[in-house]
């Protein structure tokens, strides 16, 4: 199954406007972003699970990065709540359920030897650092290889035109992100192709999950 597999070319969705998609498991459900195979695949997806739902017990050959959006998120090492940000690194595995439901925006065989330790960040307590502009802070989220960023725009924040070396990629967790190709709400996904170019800012404010450099290939 191919879905915005050319990372060449920029894609902005809202997963709010597409279809839920059933997985082989009983009430876990995905709504698609980007997929480059079959059911093991190179993927982006908003993934939800109802309550009392589980996944069997997989490998992740080549990773998977998590942030739950909402609800409790769980498998045997513990129960990770909204906010919770985890990298599975290559060769991991896990039996993953929840009991109450939750959300998540997951990435899955992205991932290469530069990542080879587990990462749990619960963002709610994780320090901020000053960005580059006044009022933008920034929280690093996977510390080995190529990393994840939270950004968090305070209202009226703008930022430099910037040119992206090996791509970009968002996903707006809360508020409006905009530059001067569109407006982007919550659950808004944008991939930016390797030397793209924008100058992006936020009118009312936001929270952004930002990947950058991984697009060459």
């Amino acid at each position: 199954m191919n879905i915005n597999p050319d990372d060449s070319l920029r894609v902005v969705i809202n997963h709010h406007d597409l279809t839920w998609i059933a997985s082989p498991e009983s009430g876990v459900e995905r709504r698609m972003l980007e997929r480059l195979g079959g059911e093991v695949a190179k993927a982006t997806s908003i993934v939800r699970y109802q309550p009392g739902s589980k996944f069997e017990k997989h490998t992740h050959g080549l990773g998977e990065e998590i942030l739950v959006l909402d609800g409790v998120f769980s498998d045997e090492t513990g129960d990770f709540s909204a906010g919770t940000y985890m990298m599975n690194p290559p060769g991991s595995s896990h039996s993953p359920f929840s009991e109450s439901g939750c959300t998540l925006f997951v990435k899955l065989r992205h991932l290469g030897p530069d990542q080879k330790e587990r990462e749990v960040i619960d963002t709610n307590k994780a320090a901020w650092h000053q960005g580059m502009v006044p009022g933008l802070k920034v929280m690093p989220l996977m510390k080995q290889g190529l990393g994840s960023t939270l950004v968090r725009w305070a209202p009226q924040t703008f930022f430099n035109p910037h040119r992206h070396y090996g791509g970009e990629e968002i996903f707006v967790v809360d508020g409006v992100f905009e530059d001067e190709h569109g407006r982007y709400p919550a659950g808004t996904w944008i991939r930016s192709p390797h030397m793209s170019m924008h100058q992006p800012f936020s009118q009312e404010g936001c929270t952004i999950f930002v990947k950058t450099g991984h697009l060459l290939d």
